[in-house]
């Protein structure tokens, strides 16, 4: 039996959207609005044609993911065809976006679309000045200028825009971890959150497994005594616990993190970024005592910013500088200017211990 007729909207982008959204999708994380028919990858719609755009792979995924549940929840039988854009031939998209002998409702994913062929990119330019209503295509795009007049012309259709953009601040890696759990219905402490970014959260997918297999093995508020168990190997394996334990003013803790580290096969590069980023962190906190900037305009969360009060209170303005500068030091002879690199690494893990105060001292 074909599937009933959909009435077409005046454009592409407004044409038969579900008002009904999966409970994955549900999940938001309160992303700021976007201005046109640009919205987040974690909004999915339908329509005639929709575009998948930014370098995270993960998201690019999930946005499919969601429009593909989107038509199979109002049509079981939705069927799903995905055209490959490098090896992409004239007419695949017309024979794959025709209507089937039964008339079951189609999604045609055209992935990569940001190495596709000349050939992809004039069959979709024509298939997006007449759209089947009754289908959805979806061009994932990653990045690059690739099939620019393609793109232009699909944002200027009014079609649906999922922005995929790279997840690359600490604060966007925990506001993620946070959405995955509000979708899994679960909650975790603001400090477990940080304890799993710090030890996964160079790849975003590792990350969106380590939540799901916490949310599968485990029950209730996720705490840090929960990730140390199931990460802490990985944890000790960054330089954040080391920075966490040198900003304490423990260098002999800091020092034996450190060797950790390095024996497990950490690098002194980003192990000098990871001290860099904690005093960075604990300077933009200073600076909100003066009232002139906010958090969110210094691109903080308020669970990093309780945090960094808390450190603050055995770190003086000069210390802190003594620190910076110890930093900037290694950072250099690390990157060539140096001849050991584990040297220069172990020198500013004490100079930044020792620049703190005694937890006895206020």
């Amino acid at each position: 039996m074909r599937r009933a007729a959909r009435a077409p909207a005046g454009s592409v982008g407004g044409a038969w959207q579900s008002g009904r959204v999966p409970p994955a999708a549900r999940a938001r994380s309160g992303a700021r609005p976007r201005p046109g028919n640009v919205r987040s990858w974690d909004e999915p719609t339908l329509a005639p044609l929709v575009l998948v755009r930014g370098p995270e792979e993960l998201l690019r995924e999930r946005a499919v993911e969601g429009i593909v549940g989107l038509a199979r929840e109002r049509d079981p039988q939705t069927e799903k065809a995905q055209l490959d854009g490098p090896t992409y031939g004239a007419g695949q998209l017309q024979v794959a976006a025709s209507p089937s002998l039964f008339g079951e409702a189609k999604v045609v994913v055209l992935a990569g679309a940001d190495a596709g062929t000349d050939e992809m990119y004039a069959d979709v330019l024509a298939y997006a000045a007449n759209p089947d209503h009754e289908t959805t295509v979806v061009v994932v795009h990653g990045s690059g200028q690739r099939g620019k007049k393609m793109l232009d012309t699909i944002v200027a259709s009014g079609a649906p825009v999922l922005q995929c953009d790279a997840v690359t601040r600490d604060a966007e890696k925990a506001e993620f971890v946070a959405r995955e759990l509000r979708a899994a219905r679960r909650r975790a402490e603001p400090e477990a959150v940080r304890a799993l970014v710090d030890a996964l959260g160079t790849d975003l997918r590792e990350l969106a497994s380590a939540v799901a297999q916490l949310v599968a093995d485990t029950t209730g508020t996720l705490t840090t005594g929960v990730v140390d168990r199931y990460y802490g190997g990985r944890v000790e394996a960054t330089g954040f616990k080391v920075a966490d334990a040198a900003v304490a003013g423990d260098a002999g803790g800091a020092v034996a993190l450190l060797r950790h580290a390095l024996a497990t096969g950490a690098d002194p590069v980003p192990l000098v970024a990871a001290l860099a980023l904690r005093l960075r962190t604990l300077a933009k906190v200073a600076a909100l005592r003066g009232g002139a900037v906010t958090a969110r305009e210094l691109g903080l969360q308020d669970w990093q910013v309780r945090n960094a009060q808390k450190d603050l209170q055995r770190w003086t303005p000069e210390g802190l500088a003594r620190a910076i500068t110890a930093v900037a030091q290694a950072d250099a002879e690390v990157k060539g200017a140096g001849r050991d690199p584990v040297y220069a690494v172990e020198t500013a893990v004490l100079a930044i211990a020792a620049a703190a105060r005694p937890a006895a001292v206020r």
